[in-house]
């Protein structure tokens, strides 16, 4: 059981507790989605692929950053490879959005098995929100079900990938334009205009040089 003080009793709520910092314990938070910040535990995807859940403790460690649950649920082998098998279907199914494909009805499936099955539950107590049932697979359906409410949902047509064509990473656009074009600001979005300042700096060396 964990205790959460005062807080508004629904998942989504729940997902928006974590710490605002968009890198946690080695790990990216920068869709503002659980069920798009899963898949960039893989990272390097599209250029040197590195395993970040390689073991149970460090699915451990990322359900933790993730804001579900304040102590170590302790997965065993199985959930870690189960977790793995989520985060594919939910970056496939990310990546239908983006490119306004149809879903793979595989892939719907698999994020359907996990969502069925009990998630943490909500119990009022004199002090605020109780959650029980905070096991490791209780915490991926909860991750499922924000799949299901976010792919589901007209949201799914904001699903954006970052404009750096080597990063993986995906988001949901929530800026009032919707223009919005990086995963970070202040990674992607920063490596982005140091090198256009640095083209643009070697543009006008040679017509310095004249």
């Amino acid at each position: 059981m964990q205790r959460y003080g005062r807080t508004r009793c629904n998942l989504s709520s729940w997902f928006q507790m974590a710490a605002q910092e968009e890198d946690r314990d080695g790990f990216k938070f920068r869709s503002g989605r659980l069920a798009l910040d899963l898949p960039a535990s893989l990272a390097g995807r599209l250029r040197q692929p590195r395993e970040l859940l390689e073991t149970p403790e460090d699915l451990g460690r990322w359900l933790i950053a993730s804001g579900l649950t304040p102590v170590d649920p302790s997965p065993g082998r199985a959930t870690l490879e189960q977790a793995r098998q989520l985060r594919e279907a939910l970056y496939r199914l990310g990546m239908a959005c983006v490119r306004q494909q149809p879903l793979e009805p595989g892939d719907m499936e698999l994020v359907n098995h996990f969502a069925a099955r009990s998630p943490p539950v909500p119990q009022l107590t004199p002090a605020g929100v109780r959650w029980e049932g905070t096991s490791a697979p209780a915490l991926l359906s909860a991750i499922a079900r924000d799949a299901v409410d976010l792919f589901g949902t007209p949201l799914a047509g904001f699903i954006r990938k970052c404009g750096n064509e080597s990063c993986a990473l995906m988001f949901l656009d929530q800026s009032r334009s919707k223009h919005r074009r990086w995963c970070s600001m202040a990674g992607c979005g920063n490596k982005a205009k140091v090198a256009e300042f640095r083209r643009r700096q070697a543009d006008e060396t040679p017509e310095r040089s004249k």
